[in-house]
């Protein structure tokens, strides 16, 4: 298997187990609060039946909900909102489904950005609903190589941020380290959660910088062991 191969197998592995994950949700699950502040567990499954928006599909949806008009990921989020809230849960987990095996990703994208997409959001979706949603170390580790890239730049700024540029990130279960400071141990799949803003990865991070981060973040203690 090449590399692309590989990458695209990976996003159907992912996007077949939060399928799975939200085949079992009670309706009371599907209204919860995510990860994703001000957005419920319905929010975000309708965020992910939008992996694969081309130009014309995107023109088509601008001329039927012009309120959603702004940049990309303004766009995108706009039109999730109003799917979330017209489309039975059914439909938007066979949407899914109903991708796995394609190669098409959002305009403007790469397949890398769709493997970020699918790894943070199901991660969104299980942790505050105290789920687990499988998430394998080596695909963790691609999505926050992926991730970590962007720095400062502006694919970044779909996600919240963390400062996380004056620390040393370790993995604990894969072959992973980036950046120099305070040290930060665990999980890749926590370390992934924090490189893409969400505090919710602290719970499962050790180390001289973990405290730091928490300490100035105001971010959630360490879980018990």
């Amino acid at each position: 298997m090449d590399e692309k191969d590989e990458l695209w197998a990976m996003i159907d592995a992912q996007r077949e187990v939060t399928a799975t994950l939200l085949d079992q949700l009670t309706e009371k699950e599907w209204s919860r609060p995510s990860l994703c502040a001000g957005w419920t567990v319905r929010d975000v499954a309708a965020h992910l039946t939008l992996q694969q928006v081309g130009f014309g599909e995107l023109v088509g949806s601008l001329i039927r909900h012009p309120g959603v008009l702004g940049g990309m990921n303004h766009m995108i989020n706009g039109i999730a909102r109003i799917k979330a809230a017209a489309e039975p849960t059914g439909s938007l987990i066979r949407e899914i489904r109903g991708m796995i095996g394609s190669r098409r990703h959002n305009v403007g994208v790469t397949a890398e950005e769709t493997l970020i997409d699918i790894a943070v959001h199901g991660q969104d979706i299980a942790v505050p609903l105290d789920r687990e949603l499988d998430l394998p170390p080596a695909t963790a580790a691609r999505a926050a190589s992926r991730a970590w890239s962007y720095g400062a730049r502006g694919k970044a700024a779909v996600f919240a941020r963390i400062p996380v540029s004056g620390y040393r990130l370790v993995a604990t279960d894969t072959e992973w380290e980036r950046g120099d400071g305070p040290e930060i141990r665990g999980p890749i799949a926590a370390l992934l959660l924090l490189i893409t803003g969400r505090r919710a990865g602290l719970t499962r991070l050790v180390g001289p910088g973990a405290d730091r981060l928490r300490a100035a973040t105001g971010g959630p203690s360490r879980l018990a062991n």
